[in-house]
């Protein structure tokens, strides 16, 4: 579970549900088992079903920054769709007077986002249902692109993946994810960061699209060290970070931070 700041309280959840403060993400609780969307805090909004690793990516987000964080920033989620990650960074957002757009395609997936995010203070995020590939709200401070991907990171919850995804599945993802991240670079404000995250440890949709895309690669160790209050040294020895289910525990998550030069 994720607890939305500002509508929840961690410990709360965890005593009331019998559940684990998650290791890594400030905002998590694990439950050994049940039903978790028959909870009051998760029917009212207040807390998400979701993995840890996309907590920390989204919290390290807001962590991350190529200048000081100020209020009234404008953050853009660019491929909102469910509206997890979405939810978690416009309850922070709320905390700190900035503003979130989400950006979704898909007229469902919009609606996933719009429920995930219901109690939240009025006006702090806005969906729109548009391309983002050619979306001109910009500039923007923050930009999270969780660009869609083969989603071979959540294998351990969808083992399915692995037979569905062909090679031309990947090389058209890639393509796509590196349209994106060249779209994102035009949205971003000077001093703007974009976390470019995939759910997949492909190299041909992590590092291979970020090398390509001439933009200045930020050090995502550190926003991850501290979201997670661990050392940077866990986190490799490169700028930016690969998760592991087997060493972490979480999907094996990518993250990336990019700045404009």
């Amino acid at each position: 579970l994720a607890v939305r700041p500002g509508l929840a309280d961690r410990e709360a959840l965890a005593r009331t549900t019998g559940g684990e403060p998650t290791v890594l993400s400030p905002y998590g609780v694990t439950l050994g088992g049940g039903a978790p969307r028959g909870l009051a805090d998760v029917d009212a909004g207040f807390v998400g079903v979701q993995d840890e690793g996309s907590q920390v990516v989204a919290a390290a987000l807001t962590s991350a920054a190529a200048r000081p964080p100020s209020a009234g920033e404008r953050w853009l989620d660019a491929c909102a769709g469910p509206g997890g990650k979405t939810a978690l960074l416009g309850s922070i957002a709320a905390q700190r007077e900035a503003h979130v757009d989400a950006v979704e395609l898909h007229p469902h997936r919009a609606r996933l986002v719009e429920q995930n995010v219901r109690a939240l203070p009025p006006g702090v995020v806005s969906v729109h249902v548009e391309d983002v590939t050619t979306w001109e709200g910009g500039p923007y401070d923050r930009i999270l692109l969780d660009a869609p991907c083969t989603g071979i990171g959540a294998l351990r919850r969808r083992p399915e993946s692995r037979w569905r995804r062909s090679e031309a599945d990947l090389r058209d993802l890639s393509a796509l994810q590196a349209r994106l991240l060249s779209h994102a670079a035009t949205l971003l404000a000077p001093g703007g960061v974009i976390a470019y995250v995939t759910c997949s440890p492909v190299l041909s949709e992590t590092t291979g699209v970020v090398s390509g895309s001439g933009l200045r690669l930020l050090d995502a160790r550190a926003a991850v060290a501290e979201v997670t209050g661990t050392g940077v040294d866990r986190w490799g020895t490169d700028a930016d970070v690969q998760m592991w289910t087997h060493l972490h525990g979480t999907d094996s998550m990518y993250l990336a931070m990019l700045a404009v030069d």
